[in-house]
């Protein structure tokens, strides 16, 4: 029987409130289970990116903010629906009605990189997208965070005492400068062995067959 072959770190760049990267993840898991269908072993580590980097600590309420940034609020809701559509092709159902505030998402992404070590990431990034892209939660908000943690399997008083202070804010921040200066403007990004691949919620069969082609031509290189 075939022995299954490592393929590396694929590292997924993105931010909790782009309906892009859920629909991403939905994606990507899709085309893990053809990478281990091909005997491909991989790891998946998420990174943060702010979509929106000046966005105030306390957010923003939702409807003023995309109407300042879309023009109107028959334009928000178009893209709404474009993007409900999209989600349910893969098996997601947005409610993007209910959210009533845009987030600063830097406690986010520190609960996600506090959930790392513990080998509950891709969980807790799950708790995230589903808790603010189908229930409407205010994701910025620490109270709910750490509600999420505890879902996805954390300590809740350590995940909301973590919260409280400032672990990660530094790294998080240096996260999300790194990507941009490794010319990321958009997510989700994908990364293999350090190697940014691909941006998009691409569809699983193209994600399987890029990391398979540049797994062997790093391979190549490494001989």
């Amino acid at each position: 029987m075939d022995q299954a072959q490592p393929i590396g770190r694929i590292d997924v760049i993105s931010d909790v409130i782009c309906p892009w990267c859920y629909i991403g993840k939905r994606q990507l898991e899709r085309a893990l289970d053809l990478l281990s269908a091909h005997h491909c072993n991989v790891a998946v580590a998420w990174h943060p990116f702010q979509l929106n980097p000046d966005m105030p600590a306390e957010g923003a309420e939702r409807t003023s903010y995309r109407i300042a940034k879309f023009g109107s609020l028959e334009r928000s809701r178009q893209l709404d629906q474009r993007i409900t559509e999209t989600a349910a092709t893969v098996g997601l159902e947005f409610h993007l009605d209910r959210i009533k505030r845009t987030p600063n998402t830097v406690n986010a992404h520190r609960l996600i990189r506090f959930a790392g070590p513990r080998g509950l990431q891709d969980a807790v990034v799950e708790e995230l997208f589903e808790s603010y892209f189908c229930k409407g939660a205010d994701i910025g908000d620490s109270t709910v965070l750490a509600g999420i943690a505890a879902e996805a399997g954390l300590d809740h008083d350590e995940a909301l005492a973590m919260l409280a202070g400032d672990e990660g804010h530094r790294e998080v921040l240096a996260g999300d400068q790194m990507a941009r200066n490794a010319g990321i403007q958009g997510v989700p990004s994908f990364a293999l062995q350090g190697h940014v691949l691909f941006s998009g919620a691409v569809p699983a069969e193209e994600m399987a067959q890029t990391f398979r082609r540049a797994w062997e031509i790093l391979k190549d290189r490494a001989a």
